[in-house]
């Protein structure tokens, strides 16, 4: 945990009361949101900040449809049709596509999500309990471990823990499923308490025999490799009392036969989330996530901590913790807004939704294939769905001092802008269709977009948080003006253009101009922020 002795900010968890208007509702979809669509701020502007905080929060936890067979074309799959879901169905042959094929589909979900903050949460716990495909390499694993985190998004941490811990994702990735009283394997029960609860905070002070203890009573548990079906093996288990340090207040869990071994596992999740540590190393990483990287004493003593409190009250719920953190001043601090750096999946999914991007809907291949473009995107500037690099989750996340300036170098930086840059300009053409942003629907959104200095006032606050310069307004203006002086001549070309929108002299004239005034816009290091 990174601690400094300078304030950012004194503000705490007391409720926001301050303005709620445009600027505030563009914060929050910022934060909990992969991208903003004008819609929703024109959906919650009816909204008071109570009924928008609420409506985000109460999440649909019925399953969206699950990933289908797009791939028939190359690949013969002689039991899932073209177009049915493969989910179920194991066939190592077909392991490469099908995880290609889940993957796709996962940049479908983040890019069509609904206005609740599920999908925020389903990212944020695939850093916190990490897994990589590529190591475990079965696409129904994938696809399970996904749907447990959707189902359980915003419900209880503690029992999130125990599904995840079960989960035949984890089982393999940290080789719980190889773990017996002959061999005990030490890799999740190392990571459960090091990462995945405790921490490796100054008072997160459990030992290497604490380790060793909890693996032992992780024995026994084992995957069906044909249904992916997890289930306890008594005879693997090892059923010899385990006794813990003195961290752990010297605590004896009894070991069990037969059936009831698997009851240990209840016993050492209780043991741990008895810990206040667990508490405290939560409600850093949603912090981290959704507010700031950096944790000073009095964010820890403001915020941290109460936080925490609330997460042990409500018998670690998330959902009350989420609550108090999105109606808190802190969460609407003007030090908070506009103090993140987009993470890849933020920036690239974003760009699909802060500009309604298009995509087929009968044609499934199609849509697939043009979901594996934003898919790699995002990858090839370091955040690959699916596959964080370590158990640790991404390093933006935890890696001190830079945290979420990882996020930007010399390799991805030219990475953000060519997306944007083709998407706005050229695009993306796959079989005859062009993955492309549609500046004239874009534009035709805002209120005042035939009058150049208004626009321009209305479109920063949703694509930047912070405030530019009047010199680069001005040069914006320029932009729209193509070199001319007086506002009409932007305000007659937009009108021709609504009054004849067909008229392709007219789109042309008007469609120019605001390419360059987006794509400069886009280019600007404050479109890296959220």
């Amino acid at each position: 945990m990174a601690r400094t002795n300078t304030s950012r900010t004194t503000s705490g968890l007391n409720a926001y009361s301050g303005n709620w208007g445009e600027a505030e509702i563009l914060h929050l979809l910022k934060r909990v949101h992969f991208g903003v669509r004008i819609e929703d701020v024109n959906y919650f502007k009816t909204k008071t900040l109570n009924q928008t905080i609420a409506e985000i929060l109460t999440i649909d936890y019925a399953p969206p449809a699950p990933p289908i067979n797009n791939y028939n074309d190359a690949n013969n799959d002689p039991v899932i049709a073209p177009g049915q879901t493969w989910v179920g169905n194991f066939n190592s042959l077909l392991n490469g596509v099908r995880m290609a094929s889940f993957k796709r589909w996962w940049t479908g979900e983040l890019i069509n999500h609904d206005r609740t903050v599920r999908e925020k949460l389903v990212m944020f716990w695939h850093n916190h309990f990490a897994t990589q495909t590529d190591v475990y390499n079965w696409p129904n694993y994938a696809y399970d471990y996904t749907a447990l985190l959707r189902a359980n998004a915003s419900k209880n941490f503690k029992t999130l823990t125990k599904l995840v811990t079960l989960d035949a994702a984890m089982l393999v990735y940290l080789n719980g499923d190889r773990n017996t009283k002959v061999a005990p394997d030490e890799n999740y029960s190392r990571e459960l308490q090091e990462l995945f609860t405790l921490g490796k905070g100054p008072n997160s002070n459990y030992t290497e025999s604490d380790v060793i203890e909890g693996a032992k009573i992780l024995t026994g548990w084992r995957i069906n490799r044909s249904t992916g079906a997890v289930y306890f093996d008594a005879t693997k288990h090892d059923t010899a009392n385990k006794t813990f340090s003195s961290f752990y207040d010297n605590t004896t869990i009894n070991g069990q036969t037969g059936a009831k071994g698997a009851e240990e596992l209840d016993d050492l999740l209780d043991m741990i989330f008895n810990q206040e540590e667990v508490s405290k190393h939560f409600a850093r990483k949603l912090y981290r996530w959704f507010v700031y990287y950096d944790i000073d004493e009095t964010t820890e003593e403001n915020v941290i901590l109460p936080l925490a409190a609330i997460l042990r009250s409500n018998n670690y719920e998330v959902k009350p913790v989420l609550e108090a953190l999105f109606k808190s001043e802190h969460f609407f601090d003007t030090a908070n807004r506009g103090a993140l750096l987009k993470s890849p999946v933020d920036f690239t999914v974003g760009l699909c939704r802060i500009f309604d991007i298009q995509f087929p809907n009968t044609d499934y291949v199609l849509k697939y294939d043009l979901w594996n473009i934003i898919n790699y995107a995002a990858a090839i500037q370091q955040q690959d769905i699916g596959d964080p690099p370590s158990v640790a989750g991404w390093p933006a996340y935890y890696q001190i001092p830079l945290f979420h300036e990882i996020w930007i170098n010399s390799d991805t930086l030219p990475n953000r802008n060519k997306i944007s840059d083709v998407l706005i300009t050229y695009g993306y053409t796959v079989r005859g269709t062009k993955l492309t942003i549609n500046v004239l629907d874009y534009a035709a959104k805002f209120s005042s977009v035939a009058y150049p200095v208004a626009f321009i006032d209305e479109i920063l606050p949703h694509l930047h948080t912070l405030e530019v310069s009047q010199d680069q307004k001005d040069y914006m203006r320029s932009i729209l003006l193509s070199g001319q002086v007086e506002d009409h001549y932007w305000t007659d070309a937009w009108n021709l253009h609504k009054n004849d929108p067909n008229n392709t002299t007219y789109q042309t004239v008007v469609g120019l101009r605001l390419v360059q005034l987006i794509q400069y816009l886009m280019n600007l290091a404050e479109f890296q922020l959220s």
